[in-house]
């Protein structure tokens, strides 16, 4: 049973910074591409970013980029999102996903075969 946990949110001014970790356990970690989403109260989830197996490719949406660093350490089972500069709009609760295959194809299928329970981040004065 493939097992994934957030940590790290919490709340933040604007112009702060945080960093998200999500811990895999009960799978073969490098196998998966994992990616990092979100969603805002009374909105859809979105796709916030995501990182292939092998680190070197990494994708993120358009509003994060420049701000946003997703990685990966592979010996430790974990994924981290370095998130800089936030925003009030980058409230939201923040999951982590797991799936085989392509971490480009998050882009186009917003689909996960394991999702975490989510962390909960708010930018505020």
């Amino acid at each position: 049973q493939v097992q994934l946990v957030e940590s790290g949110g919490g709340l933040v001014q604007p112009g702060g910074s945080l960093r998200l970790s999500c811990a895999v356990s009960g799978g073969t970690f490098g196998k998966y591409a994992m990616g990092w989403f979100r969603q805002a109260p009374g909105q859809e989830r979105e796709f916030v970013s995501a990182i292939s197996w092998v680190p070197g490719n990494t994708y993120y949406r358009d509003s994060v980029k420049g701000r946003f660093t997703i990685s990966r350490d592979n010996a430790a089972n974990t994924v981290y999102l370095q998130m800089n500069d936030l925003k009030p709009e980058d409230t939201a609760i923040y999951y982590c996903a797991a799936k085989s295959g392509s971490a480009r194809a998050y882009l186009s299928t917003p689909t996960a075969d394991y999702w975490g329970q989510g962390t909960q981040v708010t930018v505020s004065s």
